[in-house]
């Protein structure tokens, strides 16, 4: 077996060797987040903007502040993630952060420069359907590795602080949001709004195929000394390794190999992917959903 400086080049080499996959995750992230903002931008503006209707989050914040000042939901949507952004480049990391400055500025753009027209004024639909392009969106632009809504940035970050889980920390923030709702525009305006909410959080986890907040990633594959290298000084995630056995065929042959499992978060999994697809393209790998974690190193996130 390779040392790990030897592994180390041997995975350069492969990947010197293999330029079109490294373009084809470049270029499918870049379909998933063109798609994602323009989605986002027509839920926005055929649906949410002409009957005053909000979100939740970073976008929600942008709707009501636009709604009270007239301030064009376009320049709103840039000032109101930069605090965001600023904690993606803090907490997360410098490659994720710029991707989510270029994702917002995209479409603040499309905002700006297209106009969509209305689609239906029916409140129901408006609900329903401006969540689902909204959500649509956000999921498209997770899926190509960076966000359009800082929320979940901020609700990482106050996580690594205060030591409570995300999931709790973002539906603490969309409460303020939707009690401002119904005390600035209305409570019936805040009710279709939730709905709104609920229509747009649903269609995300659909889009990222219904991934957690954390997720277990059990990998088995002949290669696993490089991919625990990689979890563990790329991703900086802490692993547990396994020894197991397993039979196969009509002897039931037996096999003796390392196990690797690790806890990453949602917006870790695009990348783990790829890098699992330079090492080892027929890895099996089982993910299975996890509601929170403590301890260990799944605090220390890096999604460069």
């Amino acid at each position: 077996m390779l040392g790990s400086e030897g592994i180390l080049k041997e995975r350069k080499r492969l990947q010197n060797a293999r330029p079109g996959l490294r373009l084809n995750s470049v270029v499918k992230d870049t379909l998933f987040i063109f798609f994602g903002i323009f989605a986002a931008a027509f839920g926005l503006e055929s649906f949410l903007l002409p009957n005053r209707f909000i979100d939740g989050g970073a976008t929600g914040i942008s709707l009501l502040i636009s709604e009270i000042t007239q301030v064009p939901l376009a320049i709103l949507i840039i000032f109101v993630n930069i605090p965001f952004l600023f904690m993606a480049y803090k907490t997360i990391g410098k490659q994720f952060a710029v991707k989510a400055l270029l994702a917002i500025l995209g479409l603040a753009m499309v905002l700006a420069l297209i106009d969509f027209p209305e689609i239906t004024q029916d409140k129901l639909l408006v609900a329903v359907f401006g969540g689902f392009f909204l959500g649509a969106g956000i999921g498209m632009s997770i899926r190509g590795g960076s966000v359009l809504d800082g929320t979940e940035v901020l609700a990482i970050y106050l996580s690594k602080k205060l030591g409570v889980k995300i999931g709790d920390v973002i539906i603490i923030i969309n409460v303020f949001i939707f009690l401002a709702a119904s005390y600035l525009l209305s409570i019936e305006a805040a009710l279709y709004s939730m709905l709104t909410y609920l229509a747009a959080s649903k269609t995300l986890d659909f889009v990222v195929d219904g991934i957690e907040e954390y997720t277990g990633v059990t990998i088995i594959s002949p290669e696993s000394e490089e991919i625990r290298l990689m979890v563990s000084e790329k991703m900086g995630r802490g692993l547990t390794i396994y020894k197991a056995s397993g039979g196969y065929g009509k002897h039931g042959e037996r096999n003796e190999y390392d196990v690797i499992y690790t806890v990453i978060t949602r917006l870790e999994i695009r990348k783990l992917t790829v890098e699992l697809e330079k090492i080892d393209p027929k890895a099996f790998v089982v993910m299975s959903r996890i509601n929170d974690t403590r301890g260990g190193m799944i605090k220390k996130r890096s999604f460069e």
